[in-house]
């Protein structure tokens, strides 16, 4: 008898193929989030759900789910699991890392290009027809290659963020982590750093950290007075790691040159927020690892992730705290 899942996303045609090999699946096929009344009640009978970050793992729905074994992401991000809930039921729990890396430092290095050569800014100078003479020197931007480059957060993306820096453009790079990646400082020349002085010292700042309670709203108004005025701030990491009033009063008033971002505190960014009129920011719709291929890569890997976990495998790709 096959085991029962719930599929809380579209997914491709061969994703769903492979798992009607080894599950009876029932799945919301839109782009649109899954409803939280439509998921409570499809949990009822399930053994394996296969989910996004922003369907909530909590114990109001593992009471409502008895039979759940196994919660498969299709994200790398996990902050929608109640980990000590998941515990207690017994419950697992698997993500899909590794696979975005290189998709997301691309989008990294692209908020890079597009603030410091006001790429959104000229687009939009040509296309309303204001191209009339030659360009105002007001609407120069800044070097990219042979600047330095702070990155807060050296985990996997992190490394192929300075690998691009390094190699492809010249910077030099400042890293900040919990802890130092000697191999990784060995094998690409760069250099550790306290994030103070990380701050102070470069001209673009990256942050790549994941939200937990340490990290959230890391980078406030005390973080972005000791850039530099000529700095940009780019975030693809998560949005609550950034006080995003500090950060709309720092663009307003000077304090740094730019922003780039690819989160935020409010997802998707309201209507009526004043980022949305600052010319000196650029601002994408939390997209990082959205390629065709990338996103198709992902949803295998929780597909398979799932169907191993109800197997009785370990997945591959077992969260650290549900090991």
């Amino acid at each position: 008898m096959k085991t029962k899942v719930f599929v809380a996303k579209s997914i491709p045609l061969e994703v769903k193929e492979y798992l009607g090999q080894y599950c009876d699946y029932r799945i919301w096929d839109s782009e649109e989030a899954v409803p939280r009344e439509l998921l409570m009640e499809e949990v009822r009978d399930i053994d394996g759900l296969l989910a996004t970050s922003s369907d909530k793992i909590d114990e109001e729905l593992l009471r409502k789910a008895p039979r759940l074994k196994v919660v498969s992401n299709i994200a790398v991000g996990y902050n929608n699991f109640n980990l000590e809930a998941m515990k207690a039921r017994k419950v697992i729990g698997t993500n899909t890392p590794f696979v975005l890396d290189e998709t997301v430092a691309d989008l990294v290095f692209g908020l890079i290009l597009s603030s410091a050569r006001r790429i959104c800014e000229l687009d939009r100078y040509v296309k309303e027809g204001k191209w009339l003479k030659r360009i105002d020197e007001s609407l120069f931007g800044l070097d990219v290659h042979h600047t330095t480059l702070g990155i807060i957060g050296m985990g996997r993306i992190g490394e192929k963020i300075a690998q691009r820096a390094k190699l492809g453009f010249s910077m030099d790079v400042l890293y900040y982590n919990r802890t130092r990646k000697s191999e990784v400082e060995n094998s690409l020349g760069i250099e550790y750093s306290e994030m103070d002085e990380l701050l102070k010292k470069a001209d673009f700042v990256v942050l790549m950290t994941p939200l937990t309670p340490q990290t959230k709203k890391m980078i406030g108004e005390r973080e972005l007075n000791l850039m530099k005025r000529t700095a940009i701030f780019i975030n693809a990491s998560r949005g609550e790691t950034v006080d995003e009033g500090a950060l709309l009063q720092a663009l307003q008033e000077k304090k740094i040159l730019a922003a780039a971002l690819d989160v935020y505190e409010q997802e998707p960014v309201d209507t009526q927020s004043p980022l949305l009129q600052l010319s000196n920011v650029v601002m994408m719709p939390h997209i990082g690892s959205a390629t065709a291929k990338t996103r198709f890569d992902m949803a295998m890997r929780g597909a398979r992730n799932l169907v191993l976990a109800l197997s009785g495998e370990v997945p591959p790709n077992l969260v650290e705290e549900l090991k």
